[in-house]
C-alpha cells in the first residue's frame, strides 16, 4: 500500500490529493473497484475508517470461512483480503486509513463532475468521481447491558474473533443465538478448553445445520448450553473469572469463564454520508442497475451500502456492481476516449498492465 504527499490543486483550493477516483471503503468491494478501475487506466485513492484494509471481513471475521466466492471453494475473510491486495498491487492505489470522510463538495457539472472531499483528519482530495463502498456505513458492536462490562473489554470480553489462537486453552462463554454465536461456538470448541453457549431461549436464529451440530456436541458432552441472561461479571477487571446468569424463573447460577464473546449484533451508522445530499432509502443509497450511480452524477455506490430492486447483500454481487460502475466512471475520467470492452484473457495490453508473462 502506498501513501503520497498532497499537492496544491490547480483551482487554488489548497493542499489536496488529486486523483481520478476516490473510493470510500477498503472492504472487498472497494478493493475490487480498484482492480476494475485500474484495468481502465483510472487512478484511485482509498479512504477507510478502520486502521487496516478488508472491511468487515478483516475486522469481524478474519478467520471465518466464506464459501460463495467464485473459484474459491473456501476462503477466510483475511485470505480474501490478502488475495485482493495482491490482485490490485499493479495499480498502486493510495490508502488513507483511520480516516472518515466528513464532507463532499460538488465543483463541476453533471456532465463533467468534479468533487472536493475532506476527511476528519483534514486530508482533502480533488477527484472526478467517487465510489462509495462503505458497507453499511461505520459499524460497532452492540454492548450488552451488563454493569461494568467496559472494564473487561479487550482482555476478557471481545465482540469479534480476530485470532482463534487468542482463545486456545481458555474457558469461553459465548452469548447469543444468531449465526455469529453459533459459528464461533462450533469453530472454537476444538481450540478452547471449554466452550459454553448461552441464549435467552431454546430457539435459535442461526442456520439449522449449525444448530444441529451444536446440539450434537452438547449431547456428547463436548460443550455446554445454558438458557438465561448474563446479569453480572465476576473477577478482578480486566481478568474475568465467571459470569452470573439469571434464568426465566429469576434464579441465578454462575458459569466459570475467562473469556466472553457477546454477539448482540451491530449498530450500523451512516455517519456523514447522510449529509452528502444523496437520496436515501432507509439508510441505504438507491442506485440504478445499469451503472450503480446515485442521484448525484459522478457518485457511485456499490456493496451493502446501496439499494435497488432484487438487491442481494453478497460480496460477489458487489464485485459485479464494481465492474459496471467502472465503465461509467471511465466516461467521466476520459470523456473524449472511446471505451472498448476487452477480456483480460485476450488483451495483451491488459496483460502487460497486470504484469502477466
Amino acid at each position: 500500500m502506498l501513501m503520497v504527499k498532497p499537492s496544491v490543486d490547480e483551482a487554488g483550493l489548497g493542499a489536496a490529493h488529486e486523483t481520478d477516483v476516490l473510493i470510500i471503503g477498503a472492504g472487498p468491494c472497494g478493493l475490487f473497484a480498484v482492480f476494475e478501475l485500474g484495468l481502465l487506466d483510472i487512478k484511485t485513492h482509498v479512504v477507510d475508517i478502520l486502521d487496516k484494509v478488508g472491511g468487515q471481513c478483516a475486522e469481524l471475521y478474519p478467520e471465518k470461512p466464506i464459501y460463495d466466492i467464485p473459484g474459491m471453494p473456501i476462503v477466510t475473510g483475511q485470505a480474501l483480503t490478502d488475495n485482493l491486495l495482491q490482485q490490485i498491487a499493479p495499480f498502486e492505489a493510495k490508502f488513507h486509513l483511520s480516516e472518515m470522510v466528513e464532507s463532499v463538495e460538488t465543483l463541476g457539472t453533471p456532465e463533467a463532475p468534479r468533487f472536493r472531499v475532506v476527511t476528519d483528519a483534514g486530508t482533502s482530495f480533488l477527484c472526478k468521481s467517487i465510489v462509495v463502498a462503505a458497507g453499511g456505513g461505520s459499524f460497532q458492536p452492540k454492548r450488552p447491558p451488563i454493569p461494568g462490562i467496559e472494564a473487561f473489554e479487550g482482555e476478557s470480553v471481545f465482540y469479534a474473533v480476530r485470532r482463534m489462537e487468542n482463545f486456545r486453552g481458555r474457558k469461553v462463554l459465548i452469548v447469543g443465538g444468531g449465526d455469529s454465536a453459533l459459528d464461533w461456538t462450533l469453530n472454537l470448541h476444538d481450540v478452547a478448553s471449554r466452550v459454553t453457549l448461552l441464549h435467552r431461549r431454546d430457539a435459535f436464529r442461526a442456520a439449522p445445520h449449525s444448530v444441529e451440530q451444536m446440539r450434537g456436541h452438547v449431547a456428547a458432552g463436548r460443550m455446554d448450553l445454558h438458557l438465561g441472561q448474563v446479569v453480572s461479571l465476576k473477577g478482578s477487571a480486566p481478568k474475568l473469572e465467571a459470569a452470573v446468569i439469571r434464568r426465566d424463573d429469576n434464579s441465578t447460577f454462575e458459569v466459570e469463564c475467562d473469556a466472553m464473546l457477546p454477539f448482540f449484533g451491530l449498530t450500523m451508522k451512516l455517519g456523514p454520508i447522510a449529509k452528502w445530499g444523496l437520496n436515501l432509502d432507509e439508510n441505504l443509497v438507491p442506485v440504478d442497475t445499469e451503472k450503480f450511480e446515485t442521484s448525484t452524477p459522478g457518485i457511485f455506490a456499490i456493496g451493502d451500502i446501496n439499494h435497488y430492486p432484487g438487491k442481494l447483500k453478497l460480496i460477489l454481487s458487489g464485485f459485479h456492481e464494481a465492474a459496471l460502475a467502472a465503465q461509467k466512471v471511465h466516461r467521466y475520467v476520459y470523456p473524449e476516449k472511446k471505451l472498448l470492452f476487452q477480456y483480460t484473457t485476450s488483451s495483451t495490453s491488459l496483460q502487460k498492465k497486470l504484469k502477466v508473462a
